[in-house]
């Protein structure tokens, strides 16, 4: 499936969810994606985007690993349904980049929501993905500055 496709069905589970566990559940989901997408660009960026890219990866997983116990009790996730898993291509890749950075800082936003009603271990959690989430994001940041000077330089 397109990146886009899967970036607009996370964020918009993600704006439905209204249990800390869906909640959850859909950051996690959001956190996958940055993690598959950021080792679909790695296969095929120049060097300084791969390292962003590997970076995007590396703090998706990071988010995952975070939220995995309470996300992977949710019945959607304990079926196996990841959206990630179900990516094949990536048709804009600016667009994808700037689409997956807003699906994070909501992400961000949501999980800071969750943690202000959690109890302790929940929080932490979510501390620690949110923190992922804003990695994410700079990373992002940086393949899109890297993608704009590939773009300006076969330009001139």
């Amino acid at each position: 499936m397109e990146a886009m496709r899967l970036i607009d069905a996370t964020r918009l589970a993600l704006t439905q969810a209204t249990a800390v566990q869906d909640i959850v559940a859909e950051a996690w989901q959001a956190q996958a994606l940055a993690e598959v997408i950021g080792d679909y660009f790695a296969g095929s960026a120049s060097p300084a985007a791969r390292w962003e890219a590997e970076g995007l990866s590396e703090a998706g997983g990071r988010a995952c690993g975070a939220l995995n116990r309470p996300a992977l009790s949710h019945p959607a996730l304990r079926t196996g349904a990841i959206r990630a898993m179900q990516l094949t291509e990536v048709r804009d890749p600016r667009r994808v980049l700037l689409a997956l950075g807003v699906l994070l800082g909501e992400v961000g936003i949501a999980l800071v929501e969750v943690a202000c009603v959690a109890e302790e271990g929940l929080y932490w959690q979510c501390v620690e993905a949110v923190d992922a989430a804003d990695e994410s994001r700079d990373r992002i940041f940086g393949m899109l500055r890297e993608l704009s000077i590939r773009q300006e330089g076969g330009a001139a």
